[in-house]
């Protein structure tokens, strides 16, 4: 039984307790507040890490892309249909649906404490940075739902990404990923051409870098983004298929590279 399951089945104790906790038990409509003070499963099974990071995830996720959201001070119908999206890839159930839109509808309060759920994620998820990056390039989708960033989006991504321990540089070559991913899903061909500049930026490199660091960059941003390395260190299974659509615009990076380079 998946994560989700367990949940559903009466295993309350690894939806954590904290910020994150109390934001999935108010999701939840809180029906399962006793089982947020226990740390077991039915049997008297221990919640594993896995299981306790893929939670976590699944939380900050949701809430954190509703703050974003409205921290230009209105939510479109562009970041609505945005978080929409994002359930429908990770193809959720209707009860999944409805605890992701309460968790979304949480970060749009003001009194949403994203320090401290931004804290805890990173607790939660120690170790795992891949699974990290994969959190803010989901929150990097959610800024340019509408099609720009507004300087309040940038400033919180740019201090989420820095508690996390992501600088600048960083998170500026996840947003060329993220830029490159919303260009193909917006073309009416779907093979949209990623620029040169913008494949570089992608692979975090530039024009002066050799052929054999090109190829390194490749296959480190591969492995970061392979699917099933993000399920093993805790990414939901259900947003494999968000990893997937990564991967394959650093590919198409890759490839515009070689091509001009005339690399094998």
């Amino acid at each position: 039984m998946g994560w989700w399951g367990k949940v559903l089945g009466g295993a309350f104790g690894f939806a954590l307790g904290g910020p994150l906790g109390a934001a999935f038990g108010a999701a939840m409509g809180h029906r399962f507040d006793k089982g947020l003070a226990q740390n077991h499963y039915p049997g008297g099974h221990r919640a594993s890490n896995q299981e306790r990071t893929q939670t976590a995830f699944f939380i900050a996720t949701f809430s954190v892309m509703g703050h974003i959201a409205k921290a230009d001070g209105r939510v479109t119908k562009d970041e609505i249909a945005l978080a929409q999206a994002v359930m429908r890839e990770m193809a959720l159930d209707t009860i999944q649906s409805k605890v992701a839109r309460e968790l979304f509808n949480q970060g749009k309060q003001p009194g949403f404490e994203l320090d401290s759920i931004i804290d805890q994620f990173r607790h939660e998820c120690s170790r795992r940075r891949v699974l990290i990056q994969m959190f803010i390039e989901i929150q990097l989708h959610a800024a340019y739902a509408d099609g720009d960033l507004h300087p309040r989006e940038r400033e919180i991504l740019e201090d989420l990404a820095s508690r996390l321990g992501f600088s600048k540089q960083h998170l500026h070559q996840l947003e060329m990923l993220v830029q490159a991913q919303r260009a193909r899903q917006h073309s009416t061909t779907g093979t949209n051409s990623i620029p040169l500049e913008k494949a570089y930026g992608i692979l975090g490199i530039d024009p002066t870098t050799s052929d054999a660091d090109v190829k390194k960059a490749y296959r480190r941003m591969m492995s970061q983004h392979h699917p099933d390395k993000l399920v093993a260190k805790g990414l939901p299974e259900e947003m494999m298929k968000i990893a997937t659509a990564q991967a394959q615009e650093i590919r198409a990076a890759y490839d515009v590279i070689k091509g001009v380079r005339n690399m094998r």
